[in-house]
């Protein structure tokens, strides 16, 4: 079957976005030799098709679905481990840590275990409890809850009770997607524990690769007003540099090697 026009059109509205994630209705206009009107029809089809998020006056492209945590922690190594070894320095005072879920969270947790002793960590993943289990005088507890297979870690009310019983000096935390409005996660229920453990944490840090730059996910867990800090391969350009400069955001870029 031939495509029409509308196929044609979104298909460019998509390429579009994949080269500046987050754009101006006009401007998307502009650039289709379009209306207005016909942007905004085609960017609504788009957004419930789940494939945009409507932003205002504008649209972004949705973060991809997340493969399985076995599969990420196989992407960008490189990247990750260069994250790690920014962000672990900032945490050498600390006594107790919240570490959320993540590929590159778990890669932190790795350089915790080898370059820090006798701190607790409270975690809700197997595979951050697992890295910091190399280290003998690391205290680690559990967070209980119900678990997640894709992901390897512990959500819903038991989790977030157990939570709020717990203060720490940091919370580390990975995202799915960082968009001007804040970080966000593909797990509503990761959503619910990372914005806890904000709540009961001195300070806090986010560490996140250049890929999730632009993108939204399903559950937004902070404002970057609520944020200190964010350790990354890449520094972002556009609304999202612009939003992290608004929310008074440190960002700290990891040197690859």
């Amino acid at each position: 079957m031939k495509p029409t026009k509308r196929d044609m059109r979104q298909t460019r509205i998509l390429a579009t976005l994949a080269d500046a994630p987050t754009m101006r209705v006009k401007a998307l206009a502009s650039t289709l030799e379009v209306t207005t009107e016909t942007i905004r029809r085609d960017l609504e089809d788009l957004a419930e098709r789940g494939l945009i998020s409507r932003t205002y006056g504008g649209a972004m492209l949705r973060a991809p679905a997340e493969p399985v945590l076995s599969q990420r922690e196989r992407q960008l190594v490189a990247e990750r481990e260069a994250i790690a070894r920014a962000a672990q320095p900032r945490l050498k005072r600390a006594k107790t840590l919240m570490i959320g879920s993540g590929a590159t969270t778990a890669i932190l947790a790795k350089r915790i275990a080898f370059e820090m002793n006798h701190v607790t960590v409270i975690a809700h993943s197997f595979a951050v409890a697992t890295a910091l289990s190399q280290n003998p005088t690391i205290r680690v507890l559990m967070v209980p809850g119900e678990y997640h297979a894709g992901e390897g870690a512990m959500h819903g009310s038991a989790a977030i009770r157990f939570l709020q019983d717990y203060t720490a000096d940091w919370t580390i935390l990975g995202a799915s997607a960082l968009s001007p409005d804040g970080p966000s996660d593909a797990l509503i229920e990761a959503g619910d524990v990372y914005a806890t453990m904000l709540r009961r944490s001195a300070r806090n840090l986010i560490v996140a690769d250049h890929t999730k730059f632009d993108r939204m996910a399903s559950a937004r867990y902070a404002s970057w007003s609520e944020i200190e800090l964010v350790v990354s391969d890449r520094a972002p350009e556009g609304p999202l540099a612009q939003a992290l400069e608004r929310g008074e955001v440190e960002l700290q870029v990891a040197p690859l090697r």
